[in-house]
Order: C-alpha cells, then sequence, then structure tokens
C-alpha cells in the first residue's frame, strides 16, 4: 500500500477545480423530495444515514469515489482490522474493533503479536468482566458492610470517561423503561476536588462499587481522585478493597493488586477515545444495565465494522460521510462542524465526539512525521436540539461562517411517555423541528428586511433510526469512529496518537516539583495560588 500526502493524489486537484460548483450548490431548486428519497445509505443497528442537503453535486461523488480508490482506503481499513501497525508514532497495533468482533478481525482473520491470540484474550476479559457484573447485580459480591451495591462510580479522565458516560447517559431511559437497569451509574473525571466532593456527598458509600480506570495505573487526576474517594470510604469507616475494582493494563500496579475487588485488562492496541466498546466503558455499562445490554451494544457496533468494509462509496455510510467531510474541508474551506442530535439521551455524545475527532486528527504532520500543506481534522462541538435552537442556532444560520452539520434523529422516544399539547406529541414537536431546521440552514429565506433574511446553503447530513437502542448506539459509535479513521486515510495522518496532549502534563509535573526554570510558567502559578 502507498502512503501519499493527499495534495500528491491526483483526485486533490480534480477536487479543486469541482469546489466552485460546491460553494454555489442550488440548494432551493436540488433539494427535492425525490433527492431526499434517493441520497440515503443503510447502516447498522436500523439506521440510515441520509446525505441530501449536502452540496455535493454528482461530478464530485465520482471524484470522491476515485479518492477512496486512490488512498486505498478500504484495503488499508483490512489492514488495520488484521494487525498492521498502524500507530506508526507509537509503533502500535489499533485494535479496537475487534473488541466486538467476536475474537476475529472482521475479515475473519485472527490477530496474533508476540505469539498472543489478541482477539481471545478480549473475549476473555469481556467474558470475566461479565461474570463479575453479574455478580454484583445478582447480590453475590458486597460491600465491605455486607449491603449489596446500589451505585457504581467510574474514576477515569479523557477517554475513560467521555465515552462511557455518554454511552451510559445514552442508554439511561431505554434501560429503565426495559427493566435492564439495576445499579445508578455516576462519574468521576476532573481533578477538581468539588468534583469528587459532589459524587461522595450524594451516595452512600456502602452501597457504591468504584471503578477505577487507567491504562498504565499512573493518571495523575485518577489516582488523586481515587486516593480522595479512598479516603472518603475509610473516613466511613468501609475497606476500600472491598469497594474498588480496576480497568487497567497487565503490567500497571494496580494489576493483580489485592487492592480491588478485581482487575480487568486492556492494553496499549485499545486507544482511550477508542475504549467504549473495551472493559472502559463495559465495566460499567455491564454493572448498571447488565452484560447482555453491553453485548446487544457490541453487535451494532460490529455490524457497523463490517459495513464500511464495502469499497462503493454509496454504499458505505461511515465511508462517504469522511468524504463528504473532506470535501467540505478542504475545498469548500469549513472549519468547524456541528454534531446535532435531536435525541436527549445522546446530550454527552457530541462532547465524546469532540475527543475522538479533535484528538485523532488535529494534526499538522503526516504518519511520517513530515509537514503537511492542507487542512487536517475539523473543530467538532454540539449540543442536543432543541436546545441548541435557543443558543447558537443564530450563528449557524445568520453567521458570516457556513458550518456543516451533523443531524441525529429518531422516530420513537425511549420510554413512550409522552402528552399532547395543541394537537401534538412532544416527541411529533422534536421531530417537526428536525425537519424544519434541515430544509432552513440548506434553502434559507429571502427577506427584504436585512436582519430577517437567512442565506441558507447551510450543508447537512441526518443520520436516523426508530428508536436509540443499544444495537443502534453501537452502529452510532462505529459509525463515527470508522469516519475519523477513513478522513485520517485520506489526509495520511496517525489518527492514533495523541501527542498534542502531552505537553501541557510535562509542564505541570515541573510546576509541581517547585523548579519549573521558566519565570512566565512560575508567574501564572503564583497568580493561581500554586505553593509545592
Amino acid at each position: 500500500m502507498n502512503y501519499t500526502n493527499f495534495d500528491k493524489t491526483a483526485a486533490y486537484a480534480k477536487l479543486q477545480s469541482l469546489a466552485p460548483a460546491g460553494k454555489t450548490f442550488d440548494f432551493a431548486a436540488n433539494l427535492t423530495a425525490d433527492r431526499v428519497r434517493n441520497c440515503a445509505v443503510p447502516m447498522a443497528g436500523g439506521l440510515s444515514y441520509n446525505w441530501a442537503a449536502k452540496a455535493a453535486p454528482g461530478p464530485v461523488l465520482s471524484v470522491l469515489q476515485s479518492l477512496a480508490d486512490e488512498q486505498e482506503l478500504i484495503p488499508k481499513y483490512k489492514a488495520l482490522l488484521e494487525g498492521e501497525v498502524m500507530n506508526t508514532g507509537e509503533g502500535r497495533l489499533v485494535l479496537h474493533h475487534l473488541l466486538r468482533s467476536g475474537g476475529k478481525a472482521a475479515t475473519g482473520k485472527a490477530v496474533l503479536h508476540g505469539g498472543k491470540d489478541l482477539g481471545a484474550f478480549y473475549t476473555a476479559e469481556l467474558d470475566r468482566f461479565a461474570a463479575f457484573a453479574e455478580d454484583v447485580r445478582s447480590g453475590k459480591v458486597k460491600g465491605a458492610s455486607g449491603k449489596p451495591f446500589k451505585n457504581a462510580v467510574q474514576i477515569g479522565i479523557g477517554g475513560s470517561d467521555l465515552g462511557p458516560r455518554a454511552m451510559y447517559l445514552a442508554l439511561d431511559n431505554w434501560a429503565v423503561k426495559n427493566g435492564k437497569k439495576k445499579l445508578n451509574a455516576y462519574f468521576i473525571s476532573n481533578v477538581d476536588p468539588d468534583d469528587a466532593s459532589a459524587i461522595a456527598a450524594s451516595l452512600d458509600l456502602s452501597e457504591t462499587v468504584f471503578v477505577l480506570v487507567s491504562k498504565s495505573g499512573t493518571t495523575q487526576e485518577t489516582l488523586a481522585n481515587e486516593l480522595f474517594i479512598k479516603d472518603k470510604l475509610t473516613k466511613a469507616g468501609l475497606d476500600p478493597s472491598k469497594h474498588m475494582t480496576a480497568v487497567t493494563s497487565e503490567t500497571s500496579p494496580l494489576a493483580r493488586n489485592p487492592a480491588y475487588l478485581d482487575s480487568f485488562y486492556i492494553d496499549d492496541f485499545i486507544g482511550g477515545r477508542y475504549s467504549s466498546t473495551s472493559a472502559v466503558g463495559g465495566v460499567i455499562l455491564s454493572l448498571a444495565f447488565g452484560p447482555l445490554v453491553f453485548k446487544e451494544f457490541l453487535a451494532g457496533a460490529r455490524e457497523a465494522d463490517k459495513l464500511a468494509l464495502e469499497t462503493d462509496i454509496q454504499k458505505n455510510a461511515a465511508l462517504l460521510d469522511a468524504l463528504l467531510g473532506v470535501w467540505e474541508r478542504n475545498f469548500l474551506e469549513y472549519p468547524v462542524t456541528a454534531v446535532l442530535p435531536y435525541s436527549q439521551a445522546l446530550s454527552r455524545f457530541p462532547a465524546h465526539l469532540q475527543q475522538l475527532d479533535m484528538e485523532s486528527n488535529g494534526k499538522r504532520v503526516n504518519r511520517s512525521g513530515e509537514d503537511l500543506s492542507y487542512a487536517t481534522g475539523p473543530a467538532v462541538f454540539g449540543e442536543p436540539g432543541t436546545n441548541g435552537q435557543h443558543s447558537f442556532y443564530q450563528l449557524l444560520h445568520q453567521g458570516t461562517d457556513t458550518i456543516p452539520l451533523q443531524f441525529v434523529g429518531f422516530t420513537e422516544s425511549q420510554r413512550g411517555d409522552d402528552v399532547e399539547v395543541d394537537g401534538s406529541v412532544s416527541q411529533t414537536k422534536l421531530k417537526a423541528n428536525l425537519a424544519a431546521q434541515i430544509v432552513a440552514f440548506a434553502k434559507g429565506k429571502d427577506d427584504a428586511d436585512k436582519n430577517k433574511f437567512f442565506p441558507g446553503g447551510r450543508p447537512s447530513s441526518l443520520i436516523s433510526g426508530k428508536q436509540l437502542t443499544p444495537a443502534a448506539l453501537g452502529s452510532l459509535l462505529a459509525h463515527f469512529e470508522n469516519k475519523v479513521m477513513f478522513q485520517g486515510f485520506v489526509w495520511n495522518l496517525n489518527s492514533f496518537d495523541q501527542e498534542g496532549v502531552q505537553l501541557g502534563k510535562i509542564l505541570t509535573k515541573k510546576v509541581l516539583s517547585g523548579n519549573s526554570g521558566d519565570s512566565a510558567l512560575d508567574a501564572y502559578s503564583a497568580l493561581l495560588g500554586v505553593k509545592v
């Protein structure tokens, strides 16, 4: 396979020549009922990806297909699945897909490393934490006082918090409605002591199990919060070892440690932002909703991973979404993307996607460490509708920047509890708002009063389905993971390391050592009252 910078491809020059057509795309004429019906791609988990409101004329799609072929996006995906080193910065495999594949890569091949069958390893860990969750949920495993656990609290940061928290909130209402919820889940991530203090004060610690997540076992913020909670447990007369379990690597100080009820393992081939389908997400979700629900979630992701192997971009939702994003980022020159789920359950999903996308593709050098001369990953933000409509949609509609939009919506709510007001129920109002926004952004509105003029031309896509179930959530998660991966391949990036987060950590350690060697750093530390 060839790893080529994007601007050296034949497709790059062709897309440059087509860019004006995208910038002047006439949505009023082109966004028809037929286009809405025809511009749809089936996804896993009963979902569908609709790109009718994208500024992508037919010739653009043809060149995007050529780009996918030229940059060998599907062969590179297959190589990643089968264990080729894709994290070039750290010399590591990238195996989050293997977590949900049932023991072998989606291509059917076993993945071996150092004589170890990694698919078998991940499956064994899945079985282990599933059994642990069942023991906790049944009351077989109890706290130090002999009470069964009613609460589970995850202590982690970054990918150990954002993804699992988003997934828990996404399934909470569904699980309650379907009688699957057993434990309430909470999350502590910020080293700000108010975070851990608020959680500890709100719960009966004798009925709470804590899940400490740190792959290295040395994450500063996570270990600080662990000690904070252990102090609270000890002061409450409870043995911390009867209230804590760990998710870590087999070589960390947390592994096989009697200070924990048990330890469940991942390895360096599972990046934090890609770890929701590992024990990082699996332990807390299995405790809350049960192992079978977590496995349904994995099944949705597994189905999405298989569909992402399709070479025809108009039959591969993740690949098409990725390529349309490249078209908007590099040729229509839109530097920001908004993710707008019309589902309260997905309230923290945009925050997870911020890390997934921006930490993966926020790079200025290629996978070989060479400077790039073209734009890479966009800034990502979002908020659930309809809340966002009363917040930042003003800028989206009438601001000076065009920001592409990714909508997500469902025909049914998770709980089915609703009331009719003014001739329609709330779920219908939610869906009507979503449909209206797509068309309003695309077509705009002419008005002699410039203050009421809407320019339109704001492109969007829509992922929709019947209901946000575990399988649908797994599909949604994998869709965006694969979208980000494909874009990284187009831009010739290493999407699987995150050196950009390291410098701040290094300087923090210098401040805390009392010998930073930087007068400005010392001055800011003094301004903030840092005493060491």
